[in-house]
């Protein structure tokens, strides 16, 4: 993701304001590869800002994936998720425990649909979600505590 003043600068040329909420939010996104949510980003912007509203981390958030700087993730886990990593194609490991959302990277080849299709449609995007438990749910329901 680029630099807080790389998308100050791209809010401007939008002719969108860039504001000191905006830029809190562009911070918390910055190496940030753990999928917030959205109510998560607002939650840490507000210790800082009481004043911020969610209403501004969602039109934020909104606004960078219209510029293609974030996608917006529906995973079923019941909370729209950023995910800042838009340079490199991946797919996404989900915790069914806890809702962790992680990285990675697996080639899974060229998807087509079956020429017997009645469809006359082409794939242009495959998102591929691998859902178990990550290694700390894991780890608790193999030695739970007593």
């Amino acid at each position: 993701m680029k630099t807080i003043e790389e998308l100050s600068e791209r809010f401007r040329a939008e002719g969108l304001r860039v504001t000191p909420q905006r830029q809190a939010i562009f911070g918390l996104l910055q190496a940030n590869a753990a999928h917030p949510t959205v109510e998560s980003l607002y939650d840490a912007a507000r210790s800082d800002m009481p004043t911020i509203s969610l209403k501004t981390v969602y039109q934020t958030v909104h606004d960078l994936e219209a510029m293609g700087e974030v996608s917006l993730l529906d995973l079923g886990t019941g909370s729209v998720r950023v995910d800042p990593n838009v340079e490199h194609a991946h797919h996404h490991l989900i915790c069914t425990e806890c809702g962790d959302v992680r990285d990675v990277f697996v080639d899974v080849g060229e998807v087509r649909l079956p020429t017997s299709s009645p469809h006359d449609f082409t794939v242009d995007a495959v998102e591929v979600n691998f859902r178990g438990l990550c290694e700390q749910c894991r780890a608790k329901v193999q030695s739970p505590t007593t």
